[in-house]
């Protein structure tokens, strides 16, 4: 029994190795872009939209309120990220229903990059929103000797992020595994069903940490607000 993705491998040359992860994660970003191309191709705004467009604008709307929750102002900045991040996690979690398909987030490889792709994030609004001096000196907040905790609090949390994604969906895929070879068929069935929703939950927990993660980072750093006092005299 196969634990990864990563240890399916289609074609090796040298170091450059294709594998299920590779292959089943360009699958997956072909279909979200062909997906979203087909449904925005012909948007409307009148009352009379199609189906496709009604899910489209729940979606995004839904995305939308949850980044303002956690406390980004102004969400449609963070959303082409925070949104891509969720599609492509919940996506790739999903689809476990499909026969012979491998999700590529139970791949450590594929969940690390989705980390560090958040560890750059956070700096990069950071620095976007207040600048990159006020961003440092969050480093050293509140005082000089912080320094090294919060840099291996960054680090930290980025493994975690990634350990977390990836034990979760790894775990769940062997389990379904092992009841498909040991059990009849209804109980597998239940535990994809079961599997599926982890998926999406996960996929939840994942964007709104990143989420998280970056409101601090802009908060921090960001420039305050200028606050005008007006009395009557």
């Amino acid at each position: 029994m196969k634990l990864s993705p990563d240890q399916t491998v289609f074609w090796k040359h040298g170091f450059i190795v294709i594998n299920a992860t590779i292959v089943w994660t360009w699958i997956i970003m072909l279909a979200l872009i062909i997906t979203s191309q087909v449904i925005t191709r012909k948007l409307k705004t009148n009352i009379q939209i199609s189906r496709w467009q009604c899910i489209l604008e729940m979606l995004v709307t839904g995305i939308i309120k949850q980044i303002k929750d956690v406390g980004l102002q102004q969400p449609k900045k963070y959303i082409g990220f925070l949104g891509t991040l969720f599609l492509f996690i919940l996506t790739s979690n999903i689809c476990i229903l499909f026969p012979f398909y491998l999700p590529p987030t139970s791949s450590l490889s594929t969940t690390a990059a989705l980390a560090i792709s958040v560890f750059i994030a956070v700096p990069f609004y950071g620095i976007l929103e207040g600048g990159l001096l006020a961003y440092l000196k969050t480093y050293v907040q509140p005082s000089f000797i912080m320094l090294p905790f919060n840099i291996i609090s960054e680090l930290s949390r980025t493994l975690a992020l990634a350990v977390r994604l990836f034990g979760n969906i790894m775990s769940g895929t062997v389990i379904v595994s092992i009841l498909l070879s040991i059990t009849p068929f209804i109980f597998p069935v239940v535990m994809s069903a079961l599997g599926m929703l982890t998926g999406v939950v996960q996929a939840y927990i994942f964007s709104i940490l990143a989420a998280v993660y970056i409101t601090a980072a802009t908060t921090k750093s960001g420039k305050p607000e200028n606050i005008s006092i007006t009395t009557k005299k």
